[in-house]
Formats: structure tokens, sequence, C-alpha cells
């Protein structure tokens, strides 16, 4: 709760500080004039806009984990905004907004974007305590769970006791384990595996806890509900169970690709402005061809030629080995484009083709595709659908570096084909734009 009252405050206090700032100097300028009646009125909209994107951009309120990292953030979100707003005054030529409203309100939104911060950390730790989880699994699933609830989940929690099945299971009516550790442990969620469910007595015990307010999830449910992705031990097993929006939602699939087009022609104009400051850092640090062309599986197992600007050595591009994040072959300028995302910038042109969608799972080599069908036959279902630009597995995994990443991606690629959606995407391009502005994921 804490959380989502900081958004709410954190937001609000953007809208008040401009529109107040802005009917104050409309009072108290000679002559007076009628702020909403202005021109100025609809550019302050578009000032709350720039402010509220930047703040979200660099994570707040929720992502700053500290207080020196809520003063950077909020005075990076205030001043970008500012600048922003002060960069489309210099290109009309004309004060679209008074210099005290743009720069007064900068000045009064750090300290606030701090204090929204502040509430979302307590919110945050809070959150930890409430969510203690008891665990009912085969051998090494907590660990593998607790590294996930360490990294990036959807929703803060602990577990707090970890059972096999045999541990969990009531040896008569005055033995229940299981409802004696939830007790202990003072649980507020118990997880069960498939194993655990089809333990009559356990079902039996997770009753009684479900029965005091302790909530009972499977092991599915939590990864999907906590951690934002399908455990690895069911992909095979829902791989079929589930709608896929492109496939069973024909308006959805015509709405995203209306999207997908107006987002591409105005990233070719930001190609157009990118493309003469890429040629001069290429001569610079980067000899040797603009572009990077490599062959891609697509929808339905098709392949394309995706394009991107070239970051490696012209040497050795082809595709013979994972990429990895700190790469051996990555240029001194290729590391400039890397960190910045602007390699990424080309495939515009393939999402107005049609090859790609701005959301989806990414395409990879067909080597590699090849590779890991005939390991994970289930693997294949990701060609159901176009494949993205930026995707859910970007933002909250990063690079695949191996075989084994490959496989933890494809857990948040199967939540993704699970709950496609526009509400889905726009949410996976919010976070990509926090991950761009904050330097993590790709």
């Amino acid at each position: 709760m804490h959380r989502r009252a900081a958004r709410i405050l954190l937001y609000a206090g953007v809208v008040v500080a401009v529109v107040g700032l802005s009917k104050a100097h409309a009072a108290w300028s000679v002559p007076a004039y009628d702020y909403t009646g202005s021109f100025r009125f609809a550019w302050s909209l578009a000032y709350i806009a720039l402010l509220c994107g930047a703040a979200y951009g660099l994570g707040l309120p929720d992502l700053a984990r500290g207080r020196r990292a809520a003063v950077v953030a909020g005075a990076g979100a205030a001043g970008g905004g500012a600048l922003g707003i002060s960069v489309f005054q210099l290109l009309a030529g004309t004060a679209l907004l008074p210099r005290g409203v743009v720069f007064g309100t900068a000045v009064v939104l750090v300290p606030w974007f701090v204090l929204c911060a502040t509430l979302a950390r307590d919110g945050r730790t809070r959150a930890e305590g409430r969510d203690r989880v008891v665990l009912v699994a085969g051998p090494g699933e907590a660990a593998v769970l607790d590294d996930d609830l360490d990294e990036a989940p959807e929703r803060p929690a602990i577990i707090v006791a970890s059972l096999g099945v045999e541990q969990a299971r009531a040896l008569g009516e005055d033995r229940r384990p299981l409802v004696d550790v939830a007790a202990e442990r003072r649980a507020t969620v118990v997880v069960l595996d498939r194993h655990a469910q089809g333990d009559e007595s356990i079902v039996a015990q997770a009753g009684v806890l479900h029965g005091a307010g302790v909530r009972v999830r499977t092991l599915s449910l939590f990864y999907e509900e906590w951690l934002g992705k399908l455990p690895v031990n069911e992909l095979e097993r829902v791989s079929l169970m589930f709608d896929i929006g492109e496939l069973h939602r024909a308006r959805y699939g015509r709405v995203k690709r209306l999207l997908d087009v107006t987002l591409a022609l105005a990233g070719l104009v930001v190609l157009a402005l990118a493309t003469p400051v890429v040629v001069v850092g290429n001569r610079l640090g980067n000899r040797g061809p603009l572009w990077f062309r490599q062959t891609r599986v697509g929808k339905r197992g098709g392949s394309f030629e995706i394009l991107k600007f070239r970051t490696m050595a012209p040497v050795g591009q082809g595709g013979g080995e994972w990429t990895a994040e700190a790469d051996r072959r990555i240029t001194r300028f290729g590391r400039i484009l890397r960190n910045s995302h602007l390699d990424e910038l080309p495939q515009v042109w393939n999402v107005l083709k049609g090859d790609l969608a701005v959301v989806g799972p990414r395409p990879e080599q067909p080597h590699y595709v090849a590779e890991l069908v005939e390991k994970l036959p289930f693997y294949d279902l990701r060609h159901l659908v176009r494949p993205g630009l930026t995707g859910w597995a970007q933002v909250k995994f990063g690079y695949a570096a191996s075989e084994a990443d490959a496989l933890e991606k494809l857990q948040y690629e199967f939540f993704y084909l699970r709950r496609q959606s526009l509400a889905f995407d726009l949410r996976v391009m919010g976070r990509t734009v926090r991950s761009v502005l904050g330097r993590s994921g790709r």
C-alpha cells in the first residue's frame, strides 16, 4: 500500500507543482492572463507528461534503494524534464512556458521525489516482512526460488521455511507438520509444488491454513504472481494450456500492429538524426561497415535479416558463439552504442517491414534455435508470435550468454505469451525505458 501511495503522490505532486506555479505566474503577470485559456495550458500538460516519464524512466519511486540514489534519480528526473522542455522551446524559438515555471518546478520536485522514494522504500521493507513463504517442494527448489526473489521480484517475499513432501505429510490428527511450521514461522503464503499437490494430507493441511487466512498457491502460480515467469519444470506441461493474444484475439493483433507501425515511423526520424553521429563515431573508434546484418528466426519459424549498427570488430561477427555482456569483440565506440542501446535503433526498419514487433520474444540465430528446439521440445512455441525489439525477458533478465540463460529467459517469455495483451505490451515498453535510462537490461 505504501508503494502504491508513493506512486500516486509522486505523479500528483508533479501536477500540483506545474499547475500551481503556472496559475501563480498567470495571476501575478502584468497584465494578468487566463492560464487555462492560454496556449501555455497545453504546454504545461506536455511538461507534466515529460516529468512523469522521466521519473518513471529513472525508476522513481520504486527502484531507488537508498537516499543517495533517490537524490540522484530525483535530480535527474526533474533536471531532465526541465532540459527537455527547454529544448522544445529552443526549437520553437519562443517561450512556451515561463522560465520560473520550468525551473521552479524542477527545484520543488527534487525533494518531493526523494520523499516519495523514501515512502516507497518503507513500503518495500514492510512488504518483505508481510509475504512470508513456506515452500513444500522437491530438493533444490528453495535455493532457486530464494535467488529469484533476491533478483527482481514483481512482489517482494522471503522464504521462511522449506519442507520436502515427506516432511510436510501429516502423520495422524495430532501431527500436522505443515500447519505447525506455518504457525511457528508466521507464514502468510504456502506454496505447493506438483508432488505436494498430489498428497491428500498436505492438501488437507493447506485447507486448514487457507481457512486461517494464509494464502495457498501452486508453485506455478507463485512464480507468475511474485516473479513474473513460469517455473522451468512446468514449461512443457503448460505449453498448450493458455491462449496467446496474437493467435486467439484478432483485434489485439491488429491494434498491436498499428501501434508497432506508428512507433516505427517515429523511430525512423530518430534513426535519420542518429546515423550521421554514428558514422563519425565509427570513423574514430569502430572502423568498418556501418551496418550489421544477421539472419534470425521470426514468426512461425521463418527467417529474416535483422539490422543493427555494428558494435564489434568486423572479423568474426557471423555468430559462432553466444554474445556476452562484456564481450571482448566489442569495439570502443561499439561499447558506447551498446550502453546507450543506439545499436538497436536500425531495427525500427525491421518493425516497419513486419519482421519484428516492438514487444515480443527476442529473435535468435537459426543454429541456436536448432540446438534449443532439439533439447527443449517446447522451445518452438515462442515462434508462434512475431519476435520483438524488446521483451519481458529482456527487461527482467538481460543477456542470454549460454543455453542455461536461454532456458531462464524462456520462463519469462512463456509468461509473456500467457499474459500477452496491449496493457502488458505498454508495461514492457515502460520497463524498457527504465532499463535504457538505468543502463540495465538488454
